[in-house]
């Protein structure tokens, strides 16, 4: 089958893969872009699970204040290189959780930092297992694990401070 360049172009802007793989792609979903989506988002998660052990030491600090300013956030969102931090997609979602946070008052990162005793359910309290504000269909995990595809580099959120007046 036929790939031509704007189809490979397209599934690229969509995905952030490199051009062979989105050739690769298409001719394996034969030419049906959304299944081609799907191929490069399953071979992105498998190489993300090689690359979890991988040491992040740089990223940004992303602040939100909402309006009226008696909310605020600071979130430390980590990758592996100063290339990946500087990205508009990785700055978007530096943004999204600080809104996060904001938003939705998370009390820990994960579900692996909670104490055992605690009783409150990890969907509430973890930043990584809430619904995602603007999709509760999805959770933040996810927003992670789709940027770390895109970037091909281990993403993580290292930290995060809410503050409220009166708090």
């Amino acid at each position: 089958m036929e790939i031509s360049v704007d189809q490979i172009k397209a599934l690229r802007e969509l995905t952030g893969a490199g051009i062979m793989e989105c050739k690769n792609a298409l001719q394996e979903a034969q030419g049906d872009s959304s299944k081609a989506e799907q191929i490069l988002k399953n071979k992105g998660v498998a190489r993300l699970e090689r690359k979890a052990g991988r040491e992040t030491r740089e990223g940004l600090v992303e602040a939100y204040v909402h309006s009226g300013s008696r909310i605020g956030a600071l979130v430390e969102l980590n990758c592996e290189t100063d290339f990946s931090a500087r990205t508009d997609d990785f700055k978007e979602l530096a943004h999204l959780l600080a809104m996060q946070v904001a938003a939705m008052a998370p009390a820990y990162i994960d579900h692996g930092e909670m104490p055992e005793d605690d009783p409150r359910d990890p969907e509430a309290v973890c930043l990584l297992q809430q619904p995602y504000i603007k999709d509760p269909s999805r959770v933040v995990q996810d927003l992670v694990t789709d940027l770390a595809a895109r970037v091909g580099e281990n993403v993580r959120v290292r930290k995060f401070v809410r503050f409220a007046l009166g708090e």
